[in-house]
């Protein structure tokens, strides 16, 4: 089991995970005027941004990082990929996905406290729902010189891994990373009851906004992906590869989902029916 994770484990109750859904449920915007070459480049720049900012993170010259973009397609790898470059056994760093409970938090960022040492929260969005956990993570990512976490509970938490017992404050220097769904310029805009919580988070980290709204982005990131080798790796041809793109920008409208998860699900049946994958293909990725 993850560090930081405790005993029984992280979960969601049904009221979260309705009002978490309501929050990440996509809504994609009106095309725009740009050309498919604008689109292109502007997509191309904000991932060399995160690649930056990323490595920044892992020097400690960033304390905290939130990116914002679609699910499935490419942020978490682009992220992931430089951790295990730079920390091939996780020594330093730890990725946390789904739900965290404050006390978890709490044990957390106390085991990975130190200069050096980065937390990853990706697709762990229902932390932004708890106010405890998010006071916790104000002063975590803060521009302060000294960033202390307390938790002055009535009960005393145990780090399971050391059986230390864990103090009511300690200082952090640790970085995070939060890799989301939300796009929270968007719900601050809204003004929701979260707004006030998602500015003060924006004004203590670096945000990169992948800019991912239309289904038209969706497409060109697709293709920028597969271009870099995507389905190649899969062991497909250039012919079959581009039969592939075919068939999922054909269909994008009725797709399941537009991401490069379907792409690939598409590709592994073009290789393993190739007499007969678009039939299988429309009926399990495509809505009827």
């Amino acid at each position: 089991m993850p560090r930081g994770v405790p005993k029984a484990g992280f979960r969601k109750t049904k009221k979260r995970m309705i009002g978490e859904q309501k929050m990440l449920d996509l809504e994609l915007m009106p095309e725009t005027r740009e050309t498919d070459a604008q689109i292109e480049q502007k997509l191309a720049d904000r991932f060399e941004i995160l690649e930056i900012l990323t490595q920044a993170a892992i020097d400690g010259d960033a304390r905290a990082l939130i990116v914002s973009g679609p699910a499935g397609l490419g942020k978490s790898y682009t992220v992931e990929d430089a951790l295990a470059n730079w920390d091939p056994d996780c020594r330093y760093h730890t990725i946390v996905k789904g739900y965290v409970k404050a006390t978890g938090l709490y044990k957390l960022l106390y085991q990975f406290r130190s200069e050096g040492q980065v937390i990853v929260f990706d697709d762990a969005d229902s932390i932004f729902f708890d106010d405890t956990a998010l006071n916790m993570l104000k002063a975590a990512c803060d521009t302060t010189e000294t960033r202390r976490i307390s938790y002055l509970a009535e009960f005393n938490m145990v780090d399971e891994d050391s059986a230390e017992l864990i103090p009511r404050q300690f200082e952090f220097n640790g970085t995070i990373i939060f890799i989301s769904n939300i796009d929270f310029d968007a719900q601050i805009e809204k003004g929701n009851k979260l707004a006030s919580h998602m500015q003060a988070m924006i004004s203590r980290s670096h945000y990169i906004d992948l800019a991912m709204k239309t289904r038209r982005d969706y497409m060109i990131r697709i293709k920028q992906v597969v271009c870099q080798g995507l389905l190649s790796s899969r062991g497909l041809n250039d012919i079959e590869s581009a039969q592939v793109m075919d068939f999922v920008e054909k269909n994008q409208a009725s797709l399941r989902e537009l991401s490069l998860r379907i792409a690939i699900k598409v590709a592994n049946l073009r290789r393993s029916n190739p007499d007969n994958w678009e039939k299988v293909a429309k009926i399990t990725c495509c809505k009827m």
